[in-house]
């Protein structure tokens, strides 16, 4: 069954008790009752997290996550409090640990796409349609939308798949308005952070994106606009009809998937460890991301 390979231990802090281990981040909360925020080097595909941690990854999510925020303050407030280290915590969890404030969560994933892809894809090569939207005829892997869709998804724990959910769905969970709030402010980032990145010669093919309430205040929560969270290509080779080069761990996906890895992703063993080359790869384009988005210099 897929989760993890080798679940990490939490690690103690004085001061801080431990809430969860997920995917990528490990979760806390301090006296104050302040989400503590922890982004690992940790990496996941096939809904197995890999044994093979990507150097640094955390730290580029996190740091891009920031600066996202930043861009989008003025359409949508977040939950970030400070970048401070909690005292007694371990010298490495400096650049990857954001102090966040306790949100009444919404339980669903607030997907935006404006490209065709992925499970989008799949669903409209059987009925033309995504999350229940009727979708034009003649679209194909990585054709542009003719404008952006609100496809929410629910949130599956580790080693189970999101699932896509039509907004009638997310109507009858979170109530009409709650809804409306979630498509109309997800579709508003989405757009904003695709004009910033198209600027910067990246296409944000669909982004996800987790919203909380504080009192009664919609608040962006996890990361954003990341390569965890997103799916950015290059602008200069986009070509519709393809599997497009894409700034993520996709040369994570294509190991584990070659004859080399001599993996089977449908039987039940664990998936191996990811040799040197594919780490750094990896990496690299997670740095790539990071600047060309930022216009800053990960060094």
């Amino acid at each position: 069954m897929p989760g993890f390979v080798e679940k990490p231990e939490p690690v103690e802090v004085p001061g801080l008790t431990h809430l969860h281990t997920g995917k990528v981040r490990d979760l806390y909360q301090n006296a104050a009752g302040d989400l503590i925020m922890v982004a690992s080097d940790r990496t996941s595909v096939y809904d197995w997290v890999l044994p093979t941690e990507i150097p640094e990854k955390g730290r580029i999510l996190t740091q891009l996550s920031l600066w996202w925020f930043d861009q989008l303050s003025d359409l949508a407030p977040h939950h970030v409090l400070s970048t401070d280290v909690p005292e007694g915590a371990p010298a490495d969890w400096a650049g990857r640990t954001l102090v966040c404030k306790s949100l009444r969560m919404v339980p669903v994933e607030c997907v935006a796409r404006g490209y065709l892809t992925g499970s989008g894809l799949a669903e409209y090569r059987q009925t033309r349609t995504v999350c229940g939207l009727a979708l034009p005829e003649g679209l194909v892997d990585g054709s542009e939308l003719p404008a952006p869709i609100f496809t929410p998804a629910t949130k599956a724990a580790v080693g189970d798949h999101d699932e896509n959910v039509s907004y009638e769905e997310v109507v009858h969970q979170t109530g009409a308005e709650v809804a409306a709030q979630l498509r109309q402010t997800t579709l508003a980032v989405y757009s904003r952070a695709r004009d910033i990145a198209r600027e910067r010669g990246v296409i944000l093919a669909d982004t996800k994106f987790e919203f909380g309430f504080d009192g009664e205040q919609l608040t962006l929560a996890d990361e954003v606009l990341t390569p965890d969270s997103s799916r950015f290509w290059p602008a200069d080779l986009w070509q519709p009809g393809r599997a497009q080069p894409s700034f993520d761990k996709q040369f994570v996906r294509d190991w584990l998937t070659s004859p080399a890895a001599a993996w089977d992703r449908t039987g039940e063993l664990p998936p191996p460890a990811l040799p040197h080359e594919i780490v750094e790869s990896t990496r690299a384009k997670y740095v790539e991301a990071y600047e060309r988005l930022t216009g800053l210099s990960w060094a």
